[in-house]
């Protein structure tokens, strides 16, 4: 299989994937916190009020009635962690039946139709995200045909930037976040992603023409921040696209389709997200 081609492949599938996300189960009525790790962490902030793993497990006491865990392969030893710590109610959005969350979940959503193989997970983070919208009740029927569109529409250009930046508030900030973890997984770029308003505030001085910036246009006033933002990344000589944004699965996939432009243009493989290299090999090993 040639490089990227696992990536690739995902990417493809994802509107086959998500007309396959459930849509007969709700969430049942009152406060819920969502947590996960990496992607899954990503995807769990676009379900309401989230907590990264580690940070629940730390502090497990939290003004919530049900935990809604997010992982892929429900194997994830923080988010288990999590779990265990939590003392309520566990519903887990997974693309694993059988795994040690689902043991200890009392609902168990299976969002994809497969485990995904590429390292860097594109279709795994959508499907979950499509999950968790039908689970609130949300119409998911359209998802398909729209991401269909993004891949068969243009694609954000590919750059020789050593420094990339993606710029989100609101709905839009989770799609930041993975679409920047996409960058760096894929293309093994230095990628960050910054909230709107913070960019505005001191974040500034540190972004110059070096920087390649899109910023996540959104709705209300935070697009009206988002126009802002490009026009004060215009006055510095930062090339800035502001980037429509519909909805967390849709906007994502322009991001993923530039993983692996990018990856491609420099010559990584992003599938494995440098784990065929045996330094990062020997740092994964070096923690569980």
């Amino acid at each position: 299989m040639s490089s990227g081609e696992k990536t690739r492949q995902a990417i493809a599938a994802q509107p086959d994937w998500l007309s396959g996300v459930p849509t007969d189960r709700r969430l049942p009525a009152g406060r819920m916190l969502l947590t996960g790790c990496g992607t899954s962490f990503h995807a769990a902030q676009t379900g309401g009020h989230a907590v990264q793993a580690l940070e629940l497990v730390a502090r497990p006491e939290r003004d919530a009635d049900l935990l809604v865990c997010v992982s892929h392969e429900g194997s994830t030893q923080m988010t288990v962690e999590a779990a265990r710590a939590w003392g309520g109610p566990i519903w887990l959005v997974t693309g694993a039946p059988a795994s040690p969350l689902a043991d200890l979940a009392e609902e168990v959503v299976v969002c994809a139709p497969e485990i995904e193989t590429s390292w860097c997970h594109t279709a795994s983070y959508t499907a979950a995200v499509a999950a968790l919208a039908a689970l609130r009740g949300e119409d998911v029927s359209w998802l398909p045909a729209a991401v269909a569109g993004v891949l068969n529409g243009p694609r954000l250009p590919v750059s020789e930037h050593e420094r990339w930046l993606v710029v989100g508030a609101g709905r839009d900030w989770p799609t930041a976040q993975e679409a920047v973890l996409k960058l760096r997984e894929g293309a093994h770029v230095a990628a960050e992603a910054l909230q709107t308003e913070q960019l505005l505030h001191g974040y500034l001085a540190a972004v110059d023409e070096g920087v390649r910036v899109f910023v996540l246009e959104g709705e209300g006033r935070a697009a009206e921040r988002a126009h802002d933002a490009v026009a004060a990344l215009g006055e510095i000589g930062a090339e800035a696209t502001l980037v429509p944004t519909r909805h967390p699965v849709v906007d994502v996939v322009s991001f993923q389709l530039l993983t692996v432009d990018l990856a491609a243009a420099r010559g990584v493989d992003p599938d494995p997200i440098r784990r065929d290299d045996p330094r990062w090999a020997s740092a994964r090993e070096a923690y569980s």
